[in-house]
């Protein structure tokens, strides 16, 4: 079956236009089976990075079946809203507070809500990634309307009020220049600075603490956004290990292992502020979310998860590097060991990748330009994995020299994301 989808990041037309599997019928752990019952270890994305523990992991799916049990909403509130507000406020000292979401987009809305709220300004600079919201979205908004879309390739402004012109100002990440030259022209309007502490690259030595001064300097909010990199390479988020606290923090993704559940934490002083504002909505109360996030929290921190996918995460991009090396073929290899990012040097037109995913597909493996590890993920998968990408890198290699690769494609060349703003 064929099919588009309203996540850009699931859509067959990013993978393997008119081949990709689309849909799937069950999931359990790594493997994946489609609706013609084909069954495929899943090597790419893993729900976005949703299933961290693995999909359909037994402990969290064996919480939320008690919870349904017991009645998934009330006229009354969860008591485990209550239980994982101190779990996370346990597993961030500086934080003092926290809200509910549902969605990561939304959560970072809020986020920047609270921030607006607190210091009565309404700029935001920003790095990265942050969701499909106004805020975000007005970055792309220029001064003439010829222009719209000129920043972050791919995310139209379409819909966003052209009187939000001017109030997110991007940087880019480790540029501590760009974010002076950007506090020193609009520090006394700039509510937050908001960005991931981490993603595809490592900070300089001494960038995220000159972030956090500016921040403090100007009266901004820091918001670290750990939607993504939050509880990989440790239970909670990446800022921990790296050292610099922020005002806010957010989570979402991999905190509740596929089930919906988001989380806005942060310092007492800020987070007040929500009071002064309207920031509501019925299925933030609903007891799934937090009892999945519960499980999935619990079991991160017995098992030591974060370590888990570092190690399998490692092993992928080392043998990315390895199998392209045998095979003459020129590949950057990017992202934490727990979030890695591939790409192909000859791959201008996004053939090579598309191939790459079709050859990969044909040995049982759901794979494209990213590997998200998960618990469930073992030895054996990846050795069989690597296994198969080793040949199919040499096929790749002999097609890019007779100039084969687009007439070995069995459909369309795939398309490409967004560009991020990093």
């Amino acid at each position: 079956m064929k099919g588009a989808g309203q996540l850009l990041s699931k859509r067959p037309e990013m993978f393997l236009p008119d081949n990709w599997p689309s849909y799937f019928s069950k999931a359990k752990g790594v493997d994946v089976w489609d609706l013609d019952g084909n069954r495929y270890i899943d090597m790419c994305y893993n729900g976005i990075g949703a299933c961290i523990l693995g999909a359909a992991d037994v402990d969290v799916d064996n919480a939320v079946k008690n919870a349904i049990d017991r009645g998934s909403m009330s006229t009354l509130n969860a008591p485990e809203e209550v239980e994982l507000a101190e779990l996370l406020c346990e597993l961030h000292p500086w934080a003092a507070m926290v809200r509910y979401a549902r969605s990561g987009g939304e959560a970072m809305a809020v986020a920047v809500r609270i921030s607006r709220a607190c210091t009565h300004r309404d700029k935001v600079a920003f790095c990265g990634y942050h969701g499909w919201h106004d805020w975000y979205l007005a970055a792309n908004l220029a001064e003439e309307r010829a222009l719209d879309g000129h920043l972050l390739s791919g995310l139209l402004p379409s819909g966003v009020p052209r009187g939000l012109y001017g109030t997110a100002i991007p940087f880019r990440y480790n540029d501590i220049n760009g974010l002076r030259n950007i506090v020193a022209k609009h520090g006394k309007d700039l509510a937050a600075i908001v960005m991931e502490p981490i993603r595809d690259h490592a900070p300089r030595t001494g960038f995220l603490d000159e972030v956090r001064q500016l921040s403090s300097e100007i009266g901004a909010v820091l918001i670290f956004d750990e939607i993504t990199a939050g509880f990989r390479q440790n239970t909670g988020g990446a800022h921990a290990l790296l050292r610099v606290e922020p005002d806010i923090a957010v989570f979402a993704k991999a905190m509740s292992n596929g089930y919906p559940m988001a989380a806005i934490i942060g310092r007492e002083k800020v987070m007040q502020a929500a009071q002064t504002t309207f920031i509501s909505s019925t299925f933030w109360t609903e007891r799934i979310g937090p009892a999945a996030a519960l499980a999935t929290i619990h079991k991160h921190q017995r098992c030591n998860v974060g370590a888990h996918l570092t190690r399998i995460g490692q092993m992928v991009q080392d043998g990315w590097r390895e199998a392209a090396a045998s095979s003459s073929l020129e590949v950057n290899v990017s992202g934490i060991a727990p979030l890695g990012h591939l790409s192909f040097a000859q791959d201008g037109g996004g053939a090579v990748r598309t191939l790459f995913t079709q050859m990969m597909l044909e040995h049982g493996f759901l794979a494209g330009s990213a590997f998200y590890a998960t618990y469930a993920h073992q030895d054996s998968h990846v050795s069989a994995y690597l296994q198969a990408l080793t040949n199919v890198f040499g096929n790749i290699a002999a097609a890019l020299r007779a100039n084969t690769v687009e007439s070995q494609l069995k459909g369309p060349v795939a398309h490409s994301g967004f560009a991020r703003l990093t």
